[in-house]
């Protein structure tokens, strides 16, 4: 009787386990490989932003550009108080981004349920083209009304505006997270007595809380950095940070140093409101993929 004996080392199971391992490294390997390189160009671009708003006046328009070694100065900070009312300006676009995400909210989130539970695609597909069509388009028309009406100037006429942009953001993310609330949850709460909006408040809401979240924070965003209707509809007292931006842009000079200071401090209240509610975001945006 002759028995063969394998070396340890040459186990087929072993040296399976042994590749589906390396495999499995050289997948995650290559995919954040492929995250740094497409998140590269973004991270650039804010770090020589921040960079700039700290050098001084001659080394901001310095050639070629020192991004790692230069002389710190908060002094640009210091000039966008000093020559702006821009406490003014910050006000204003919190007015402005959260009225027009309330707002929002309180119009889109029962359209959206009332899209989802009736199969409106009509009504879905004539929001859908509305947000589709250049906001260009509505400005002329709305700058005639709001002028009749004498709300140029005014928070009115902005967070109206901006609800072209954030209504049909809210809307459509909307849809899809009361499409995957059990129908059978609402049904019984009918069949107890409730109204059609007692269980759109009491059942449908707290089942999309994470989506509510998600939809908000996209459309404070998108309100926050608007730029085409403000500077249009807005004055010199409901003048929102974009359009302040845009004002420390001379004829004859940009000054880069203050310039990518008021940029920095409008993009950093936005990327903190991400950090602070990535979790809601994250769980919001998975939420359809679990369905009962």
């Amino acid at each position: 009787m002759v028995v063969a004996l394998t070396p340890p080392g040459a186990c087929p199971g072993r040296r399976g386990r042994r590749r589906a391992r390396i495999a499995r490294a050289l997948r995650a390997a290559g995919f954040y490989a492929l995250v740094v390189l497409a998140m590269l160009p973004t991270v650039f671009v804010f770090y020589w932003m921040v960079t700039l708003s700290l050098k001084t006046h001659v080394e901001a328009a310095g050639y070629p550009p020192h991004f790692f070694r230069f002389a710190v100065t908060f002094r640009n900070y210091a000039e966008v108080f000093q020559t702006n009312p821009f406490l003014l300006y910050v006000t204003n676009s919190l007015v402005v981004a959260g009225g027009c995400t309330l707002v929002g909210l309180a119009v889109g989130l029962p359209a959206a349920f009332s899209i989802a539970r009736w199969r409106q695609m009509g009504l879905a597909l004539t929001v859908l083209a509305a947000r589709i069509i250049p906001g260009i388009s509505y400005l002329i028309p709305w700058y005639i009304l709001f002028r009749h009406l004498r709300l140029v100037d005014t928070y009115q006429a902005l967070i109206l505006t901006h609800l072209v942009v954030g209504l049909p953001l809210i809307i459509w993310v909307m849809i899809g997270f009361f499409e995957d609330v059990p129908r059978e949850l609402e049904d019984s709460a009918l069949i107890d007595g409730c109204s059609y909006y007692g269980a759109f408040w009491r059942i449908a809401l707290p089942l999309v809380r994470p989506g509510i979240v998600a939809a908000a924070v996209l459309s404070f965003i998108f309100s926050w950095n608007n730029f085409l209707f403000s500077v249009i509809l807005a004055g010199r007292h409901t003048r929102t940070l974009p359009i302040a931006v845009f004002n420390m842009i001379g004829f004859e000079e940009i000054n880069w140093g203050p310039l990518a200071a008021a940029a920095t401090m409008i993009t950093l209240p936005v990327i903190l409101l991400t950090l602070v509610v990535q979790r809601h975001i994250v769980s919001g945006l998975t939420f359809g993929a679990v369905k009962q």
